[in-house]
């Protein structure tokens, strides 16, 4: 099973062909672009096919929270998918290396689930760079931590928060470390404000790099066709 061509409805529109393990992929966009969403219902749809295993651990909110906000979007939670937050951890001690424990937490996982663990997500790289604020080494840090989800072969996908208009040479360090972008982003036309999807960077994948619309319907997060703004 493709995890781009075979799970989100319309994804194939975009992509021509799919990406490979292992994949280190930043999703980027303003608040309200369902980010989170995107990723979640994109990971879900592709165990749910598969007799794979992935991991998503948000620090943003709780694990019940996040559920919740996922089951209003009518995406469901799959049996094969371990979701962790930080909310203990936090609570226990402020002087706690976050990068270094979630290496040891996703090794584990490595270990006990072997090459069936594929699938690796993050929300979001800003929150964590909040934990560790003060941290000189914390983009050396980064690109260690990045270069750790590539040895273990997985696909990894981390959530990073982006202004309006930001352009992906603004994201820094983490645009050039990653393999690939998704932009997720918001335009107002005519008074209404409305989705899209754009691949600004995905390594060794031929894809479009048009804006396509994105819809919450009943089905879940679908791409619909090109737009095309002023």
């Amino acid at each position: 099973m493709d995890l781009f061509k075979d799970t989100l409805r319309g994804l194939d529109k975009i992509f021509r062909t799919d990406i490979k393990r292992p994949k280190v992929v930043l999703v980027t966009g303003p608040p309200g672009s369902l980010k989170s969403s995107f990723i979640y219902s994109l990971i879900t749809k592709y165990l749910d096919g598969t007799d794979e295993f992935g991991m998503y651990t948000t620090l943003e909110e709780t694990v019940s929270s996040h559920l919740t906000n996922m089951e209003s979007l009518g995406i469901k939670l799959s049996m094969n998918m371990q979701i962790t937050d930080f909310t203990d951890l936090r609570q226990e001690s402020e002087d706690v290396d976050y990068t270094l424990f979630l290496e040891r937490m996703i090794k584990h996982y490595k270990k006990v689930k072997g090459e069936k663990f594929s699938v690796f997500a993050l929300d979001s790289l800003g929150a964590l760079y909040s934990l560790m604020e003060g941290n000189k080494d914390m983009r050396k840090k980064m690109y260690h931590f990045f270069q750790v989800l590539r040895d273990l072969n997985l696909y990894s996908f981390i959530i990073m928060e982006r202004s309006l208009d930001s352009e992906s040479q603004l994201l820094g360090n983490e645009g050039f470390l990653a393999d690939g972008i998704i932009f997720l982003g918001l335009k107002r036309k005519q008074g209404r404000l409305s989705r899209f999807i754009q691949i600004e960077k995905m390594r060794a994948c031929n894809h479009s790099m048009e804006m396509h619309a994105v819809e919450v319907g009943e089905q879940g997060i679908s791409i619909l066709g090109p737009i095309f703004m002023d």
